[in-house]
């Protein structure tokens, strides 16, 4: 009954623990016993907080018995990536420098879960400061895929993709910078939203304004993903682009109703220059059915225009340089020889370099609202072929159907970083199987702000696709 308890989705948790159908005592347990069991294969945790987790758990059950009002996440297991704070709990960021640090204080998005109820089980692995899309580190070595131990989890946020997928928390708390929250929950066959800008605030962002990461939610649902970004959202004094910024009912509003008919959906397989898999293309085009079949009026998107790598490498890995440079100086030995050769691709940008490429960024986010001007969504797939092999360097080549390209990043997920540098939301969703039993995902695009429609056209084609019953022979 255990694992039972673990297969259930955090809106049925919810359900039968308002109804006291379920105790969160007997849910935290449950959860934490297949954590343990399965992290020696899995290897997605840095931290199991068994006893702040029964503490909490505890706590959520008196307040139960006692009657008082319920959060929406009241006595609901979750997981948290840990590049975020968590006050009191062990966070790492991924790194040797930062193996024993314990937070004094709540990232903004950990209070608001806290105080809806949720129960933090654990931390997840993270590369070193969340800086690539493989998840692995010195700090705790490799992150295997839910699906198998031969392949990549992707990153960064691999370690709650995967803790996700294999059941040991029905959602978790990631972030995106690229592609980060999406790439994983291709590789895992989950859910990943990356929101809207200003919609969710990044607390611990240290440049509010240009910032191109995002704290986001990953769960195995649509369903959940509305859940978690209904406590997620909303208004903070420290993120500008949240003022004014209002939360509908994300519950309600993306429940999978009505149809897509009078929805213009854009498409594409590949950016100009890319390819993909023959078996991600496959799976994509059938994709493309259904939401034909729900009503949608599709059109084929031009592939130009998409080839902005060089550009957010620019704004993202100069990020990363300002903050870690002295680091990686001073403590050369206790940084991976990968996270330095990535801050070194941009030792010599300079700060024109670093203009250009933000009124690069602005001419893009225009091109983009002309493209949603006119119609609802775009479509594409997540990634180019399925998770990589567990062993893969992230300078290392890329292989897609026999052909070998020299680049990881821009082959392998080219349209998950064009959406940071422009903030319009973007969802991953399970959309089918490849070799070896690897989860595919199709990603969609929604008008910025209109992340509760994106929602609900994800839903329909999540229960049109008819893959939720699918999950990891694991555990």
């Amino acid at each position: 009954m255990s694992d039972e308890l673990c297969f259930m989705t955090a809106t049925e948790l919810r359900r039968h623990i308002a109804h006291r159908e379920l105790s969160p005592v007997e849910v935290t347990r449950a959860v934490l016993e297949r954590a343990e069991r399965l992290q020696p294969e899995l290897n997605c945790l840095i931290t199991i907080c068994a006893d702040e987790a029964l503490a909490q758990a505890k706590e959520a059950e008196q307040a139960l018995m006692r009657g008082e009002p319920l959060g929406l996440l009241h006595g609901v297991p979750y997981t948290c990536k840990d590049v975020i704070d968590t006050q009191g709990i062990r966070t790492t960021y991924g790194s040797l420098l930062h193996a024993q640090h314990v937070p004094t204080r709540d990232a903004e998005v950990v209070a608001r879960l806290r105080r809806q109820g949720a129960v933090l089980v654990g931390k997840t692995t993270t590369p070193e400061f969340a800086a690539k899309c493989l998840t692995d580190a010195p700090l705790f070595g490799r992150t295997r895929n839910a699906w198998s131990a031969a392949h990549s989890s992707g990153g960064s946020s691999g370690g709650t993709a995967v803790a996700v997928a294999a059941s040991i928390a029905p959602i978790g708390v990631a972030t995106d910078g690229g592609g980060s929250t999406r790439i994983p929950a291709a590789c895992n066959g989950i859910v990943g939203l990356k929101q809207s800008s200003g919609l969710v605030p990044h607390s611990q962002a240290d440049d509010v304004y240009g910032n191109v990461t995002f704290v986001t939610p990953m769960s195995r649902t649509v369903a959940d993903t509305a859940l978690m970004l209904q406590v997620m959202a909303g208004e903070d004094a420290g993120e500008p682009w949240s003022t004014g910024v209002e939360v509908p009912d994300y519950v309600k509003a993306s429940a999978p109703q009505g149809d897509l008919r009078g929805k213009r959906v854009l498409y594409r397989v590949a950016p100009e220059g890319r390819i993909v898999s023959a078996e991600v293309e496959r799976a994509f085009h059938i994709s493309l059915a259904h939401l034909q079949a729900l009503g949608a009026d599709l059109i084929e998107m031009p592939g130009n225009a998409f080839d902005i790598e060089p550009m957010w490498r620019v704004i993202n890995h100069t990020v990363w340089r300002t903050c870690y440079a002295d680091m990686a100086r001073e403590h050369p030995q206790m940084l991976s020889a990968t996270f330095q050769k990535q801050m070194a691709l941009v030792t010599s940008v300079s700060g024109v370099d670093y203009q250009k490429a933000m009124f690069e960024r602005t001419r893009f986010f225009r091109f983009v609202q002309s493209l949603l001007s006119d119609n609802d969504l775009l479509a594409m797939p997540t990634l180019t072929r399925t998770a990589l092999p567990i062993e893969q360097d992230l300078f290392g080549s890329l292989e897609i159907d026999g052909q070998v390209f020299p680049e990881v990043r821009p082959n392998w997920f080219p349209w998950t970083m064009p959406f940071n540098l422009t903030g319009h939301p973007a969802i991953s969703l399970p959309n089918g199987f490849g070799a070896f039993g690897l989860p595919i995902g199709i990603q969609l695009v929604g008008r910025l702000r209109k992340d509760a429609e994106l929602l609900r056209c994800a839903a329909l084609l999540e229960r049109s696709q008819g893959l939720l019953d699918r999950r990891p022979a694991i555990g």
